[in-house]
């Protein structure tokens, strides 16, 4: 275990009204005070190039009711920034918006030819909006151009060297753009978008002139926090300021109907909602909409104004994930059984793995897996039509969105497209490059890391001592939420003696254990976990607050045990 470093000039500079049990933490994290303000008041302002285009094109279709289609993606970052570009507009007085979401079987990703050609024939819309997508559709941009239809692209995914010829690209990681954040997610993107929509049209007294009440846009909050959350992008203090107050929202109950009903339906409770819940009880519940069928149903609940109707969708989507969840097991399984087989020096830089059976709704979520277990960048392929369609999860040691130009560039006939960013990325291949792509993949993955594998050491804030392991300790860290990407919740490491121990929930340990040199005593869950032969251990664990009946108490998570 690595501990992290304190930079001792920030901790220093922090005011005395930091307690210093958080100071190290941030001070760790090399926040600055400011940085920790997470009013919506500090919020970037939207500065994007070609916004002014994008705006004056928005306000005509509106003024003019032209028909609008919302092209989103088939993830629950896609999903949310569909719902939120639908309900910003009817909120500002469009009268004609509609979605289409690419169904990943029959038209691949983003603003593709066939996507359009379906969009002309069942929407005949006069302006399309891609949200989540749309930054290398450079074809289907083209095509829908020609048939006369605007495009806005609105997209947070690094951008190739040649871009669509849309109308209008909001996008912060186009070269040149100034909005200082490079972090937003889709969602993100797409309220900004429509934030700076808003502003534009009371500038104009569109408003006045319409006799339309001025939209609260505070009131899509709820969407962008979970979308920011579900597609895991850094939470700089912008993002952590969306995702703060998004998560106020869904606490007091004035959220989406939809994201209500899937909490029913998980049993978390509202009111005391973190980002954590977000990430991992209703993002996989949207998500696996769009990997099993079509993230239209996902897209519906989030829109729902009625909460039956949510409810309904809920438990749609909740058969969905059993689904899903069933699919990823058995892929899980059988991935894993296939490195076990591999030499130690074939899977030591990257892992390629494909099989005839698996499904590429799911590649993804398995090639995530394999990456946490092997700490190595790890693609899954899956047979999608006449290609091979694969997913790849990186670490940060390798920028795969960089190292997939690299390899496309030295072989150019090897991938037939790719897209996404620093941490994960999608392609397609043809199945007879399977094996060529499997040794560039691999030599360009050594090559970059100098033919060293990185440590797996699991980075901590250190020990803490009897003192500090408190409830008010725990709650503070509760209070300095969101945590999440890039403002990683902090684990703490300690010697224990474990002094009993029992399974819950038939795969969970729950714990009692005793600090080494101490008498202080501490209760702890390890999520699946079998019990332990040993009693002395070394424990990585989280400080949680744990709520039962009304009453709070201490509780350890417990991320990881050594002997």
């Amino acid at each position: 275990m690595l501990t992290r470093e304190i930079d001792k000039t920030l901790f220093n500079s922090y005011s005395e009204d930091i307690p210093a049990f958080l100071k190290k933490i941030y001070a760790a994290r090399s926040v600055t005070e400011s940085q920790l303000v997470l009013s919506l008041p500090s919020l970037l302002k939207p500065n994007f190039d070609q916004l002014d285009v994008a705006l004056k094109l928005l306000e005509r279709a509106i003024i003019e009711n032209r028909r609008i289609l919302i092209v989103g993606d088939f993830d629950a970052d896609g999903a949310t920034a569909s719902a939120v570009a639908i309900k910003a507009l009817r909120m500002m007085g469009a009268k004609f918006v509609d979605f289409l979401v690419p169904n990943r079987f029959e038209h691949g990703y983003g603003l593709s030819p066939e996507i359009v050609s379906e969009a002309k024939k069942e929407k005949e819309p006069d302006l399309i909006i891609t949200v989540d997508n749309g930054i290398s559709s450079i074809e289907g941009t083209e095509l829908a151009r020609s048939l006369g239809i605007d495009v806005i692209i609105t997209d947070h995914h690094l951008p190739p060297n040649i871009l669509p010829d849309a109308n209008a690209i909001i996008n912060p990681n186009l070269k040149g753009c100034i909005f200082p954040s490079k972090n937003l997610a889709g969602v993100g993107v797409c309220f900004y978008l429509f934030s700076g929509l808003k502003t534009h049209l009371e500038d104009s007294n569109y408003f006045e002139k319409h006799k339309i009440s001025v939209p609260d846009l505070r009131e899509l909050l709820d969407l962008v926090a979970l979308g920011t959350v579900a597609d895991v992008v850094r939470l700089d203090q912008n993002n952590r300021i969306l995702v703060n107050e998004g998560l106020k929202i869904i606490r007091q109950k004035r959220c989406s109907k939809g994201i209500l009903a899937i909490l029913e339906m998980t049993k978390r409770p509202v009111e005391s909602l973190q980002a954590s819940d977000l990430g991992f009880s209703v993002a996989p519940r949207i998500n696996a909409a769009g990997r099993l069928s079509d993230i239209s149903q996902g897209i519906r609940c989030l829109l729902s104004d009625d909460i039956n109707d949510a409810r309904r969708y809920a438990v749609s989507l909740e058969e969905f994930n059993k689904q899903r969840r069933e699919e990823q097991s058995r892929m899980q399984d059988e991935a894993l059984a296939i490195v076990a087989k591999q030499s130690i020096d074939e899977s030591s830089f990257a892992i390629t793995l494909f099989d005839e059976s698996w499904h590429e709704g799911i590649v993804g979520i398995v090639a995530g897996k394999l990456k946490e277990d092997y700490q190595c960048p790890c693609v899954v392929f899956a047979k999608s039509g006449t290609f091979l369609k694969g997913s790849i999860r990186s670490i940060p040691d390798v920028h795969i969105k960089d190292l997939l130009d690299l390899i496309a560039r030295e072989n150019p006939t090897l991938i037939e497209r790719f897209g996404g960013h620093a941490m994960a990325a999608g392609l397609s291949i043809l199945p007879e490059n399977i094996l060529q792509f499997k040794e560039a993949f691999s030599e360009a993955v050594s090559k970059h890391l100098n033919g060293k594998k990185p440590a797996l050491d699991l980075l901590t804030d250190g020990e803490l001592n009897a003192s500090e392991m408190t409830l008010k300790n725990a709650q503070l860290l509760c209070e300095s939420a969101p945590w999440g990407q890039g403002f990683e919740e902090p684990i703490f490491y300690g010697d224990f003696e474990i002094l009993e121990q029992r399974i819950v929930g038939e795969k969970h340990l729950k714990c009692t254990l005793k600090l080494i040199d101490s008498s202080a005593i501490f209760e702890g869950i390890a999520f699946f976990q079998e019990k332990l032969e040993t009693k002395k251990v070394r424990v990585a664990y989280k400080l949680n607050v744990n709520s039962f009946r009304g009453n709070e108490s201490l509780q350890l998570i417990i991320k990881s045990i050594e002997y």
